[in-house]
């Protein structure tokens, strides 16, 4: 199998037919874990298997982003009181080695019942196209981050983002650049000021880029996952998920 289609399979044995012994095949016994709740390995999941079916969980998978051995996941959980809510929107994040899933990262956000754009976290297009633009948008995507979001440059902010077309999924925040500096000027007013610190990953597929990073929110320790859609040189959309760094997690792997 490609590793598009192991980590699929593993998915799909997790969380829709709660097949252990499919899992079992699929997900390596030394299963680095980055959740901050579930401990490392194999075994914590596939005893987990049974909870999750017990609960009726539903799995949709909105996007899938590939390279080389990592694959990522758009995902949202329904009926997933078993994971901390009744719906989740995540981006899950598999390495994929020796035919098996070796190692997972995520981030999970509830979604509110209204967003400041009206689209949802997870709407849009999910077509992967522009291969041949995978390592220029990634780039793009690369300096925009350094630039932008870590402040080495925040007046490019144009080189980067359209002025005529920026789709907000984050429920937060507006369309258009109007929209993105009315959100920050708000949290930084309210003491909420959002920072970004490093970026651990940048996988990018075509047109579709995603990048997972850690920094603050106000003086909160905050993981920030997130996804672009670039488009004739320019981002143009963007959804995310963002959530906590607790001090204490259920490993010693850490957050990323």
């Amino acid at each position: 199998m490609t590793p598009t289609e192991l980590v699929l399979a593993a998915v799909t044995a997790i969380f829709v037919d709660a097949d252990v012994d499919a899992a079992r095949t699929l997900l390596a016994p030394g299963y680095i874990q980055h959740n901050v709740a579930v401990p490392t390995g194999a075994d914590p999941i596939l005893g987990f298997i049974p909870v999750l079916e017990e609960s009726g969980i539903e799995l949709t998978t909105h996007r899938v982003i590939t390279e080389d051995d990592m694959v990522v996941l758009h995902n949202t959980y329904n009926n997933a009181q078993a994971l901390g809510a009744e719906t989740l929107v995540a981006f899950d994040v598999f390495r994929v080695e020796n035919g098996q899933v070796v190692e997972h990262w995520d981030n999970l956000s509830v979604p509110p019942a209204e967003t400041v754009s009206g689209r949802s976290m997870t709407d849009g297009p999910t077509e992967v196209v522009d291969i041949e633009l995978t390592a220029q948008n990634k780039a793009l995507v690369e300096g925009f981050i350094s630039d932008v979001l870590q402040g080495g440059a925040p007046d490019r902010i144009t080189d980067y983002i359209s002025t005529n077309t920026y789709m907000q999924h984050n429920p937060l925040v507006g369309d258009g650049l109007h929209g993105l500096g009315t959100a920050l000027a708000a949290m930084a007013e309210a003491g909420q000021e959002m920072a970004y610190t490093e970026t651990h990953l940048v996988l990018a597929e075509g047109n579709f880029v995603f990048s997972a990073s850690e920094g603050t929110i106000g003086e909160t320790p905050t993981a920030f996952f997130d996804l672009f859609r670039v488009k004739n040189g320019l981002i143009v959309e963007h959804w995310d998920t963002v959530s906590e760094i607790p001090a204490d997690m259920s490993h010693d792997n850490g957050k990323f």
